[in-house]
């Protein structure tokens, strides 16, 4: 009686949890359809012409699109979390059901274990007559019959567990993974509002400061653009060893910059690489919205930590969220700052001092690596002699 109770039960929690998963699951395609139709708005705002009011426009859907997606994480998280519910609960009968099969089963087989020590010729002896005989021929055959089928359902049983038991881990796994996922749109958003913030402060929400600010971004890429090509005036100053102070950031705006910062760029034979696959790692603070750190190299960094880490290698965040991406859609090198202005060689070589003119002179320096076919460039500073 009790295990038909407990079946029932179990059955009503089952069905409860499957109406309320496909409720989710319908909610989940909504929010998928309005991510797909932001998505394709995203794209349209990105192609009209570059205006303060498109730009602001751009960053709204943003804002709105991230948002679609948190609550399309969160809904996942609440469907997870009731397949888990579920799990669990069927975890717990089968459980049930495997400790009732098991004491049923050790039963039978201590009850076999008698029957096997009565011989045929007990049998024999104890019957009556040929009928009876056979009936008891026949139930010792019906006993094993049932013996095997109830072992059978035992193993069935516990590999049901099993499965359920690791599917339940996989589960959880997958949680974790949407957690951690939630936490980064989250800040997403947050980032997202505060570059629209910061936009509007930096152009008070005026299309010509706007357009000035666009004109100075092109200004400074076309330049950093030219230097790679090899376009810079350079003049050699001296050679220098690793560790050595070699120029000082540009305190506050420079050419076609707003304020101090050092583009740090890695240039190995003809192309430009990835200053992370050079760098040692070390202490920082995230400004760049979340760009990708991972330094995995044995060069001491060219300033002094902690590092304020601006704006990082390759697709960044910025060109995906602001302003920045309708000037460039690949980030060559990293925006970085530390506890003082000062940048230092990080290995031995020749030191360059130059300059690139877009409209102003953008200063850098240069070092040549000695035996070495990579050159590091250090822009947005003075050198020091």
């Amino acid at each position: 009686m009790l295990k038909k109770i407990f079946l029932l039960n179990f059955a009503i929690i089952f069905i409860l949890s499957f109406f309320i998963t496909q409720s989710l699951y319908a909610q989940q395609s909504d929010i998928e359809q309005k991510i797909k139709e932001y998505e394709s708005k995203l794209t349209e705002i990105r192609q009209q012409k570059n205006t303060l009011s498109s730009q602001i426009q751009y960053m709204d859907t943003q804002i709105y699109l991230t948002g679609l997606k948190i609550q399309q994480t969160e809904e996942k998280i609440k469907t997870l979390s009731k397949e888990i519910d579920t799990l669990e609960t069927k975890i717990e009968g089968l459980d049930d059901s495997l400790n009732y099969l098991s004491k049923i089963l050790l039963n039978k087989i201590v009850q076999s274990y008698k029957q096997k020590r009565i011989t045929f010729l007990d049998l024999l002896i104890d019957v009556q007559n040929a009928e009876d005989l056979i009936k008891k021929l026949k139930y010792i055959n019906s006993v094993r019959n049932t013996n095997q089928k109830l072992l059978i359902q035992v193993q069935q049983t516990k590999i049901n567990f099993e499965e359920q038991k690791n599917l339940r881990e996989q589960k959880k796994k997958e949680l974790d993974e949407l957690k951690i996922t939630l936490s980064n749109q989250q800040k997403d958003l947050n980032n997202q509002k505060l570059a629209k913030q910061k936009l509007l402060i930096e152009t008070q929400n005026n299309e010509t400061i706007y357009q000035n600010l666009l004109a100075k971004a092109q200004a400074e890429y076309a330049a950093i653009k030219g230097i790679i090509a090899g376009g810079g005036i350079e003049t050699k100053i001296k050679d220098v060893k690793k560790g050595d102070l070699i120029a000082t950031i540009i305190p506050g705006p420079s050419c076609n910059s707003s304020g101090s910062h050092l583009h740090f760029m890695v240039k190995e034979n003809d192309s430009v690489q990835n200053p992370f696959n050079y760098l040692k790692n070390i202490d920082f603070k995230d400004y760049s919205g979340g760009d990708l750190w991972n330094p995995s190299g044995s060069w001491d960094w060219p300033i002094q930590p902690p590092i304020e880490f601006n704006q990082g290698y390759g697709y960044t965040w910025a060109i995906r969220n602001t302003w920045v991406g309708n000037i460039y859609n690949f980030h060559n090198g990293i925006d970085i700052f530390g506890s003082s202005y000062n940048v230092y060689a990080v290995e031995d070589g020749t030191l360059y001092r130059g300059s690139y003119s877009v409209g102003c002179a953008l200063l850098y320096v240069k070092l040549v690596h000695k035996n070495s076919n990579i050159s590091t460039y250090y822009l947005h500073t003075y050198p020091i002699n």
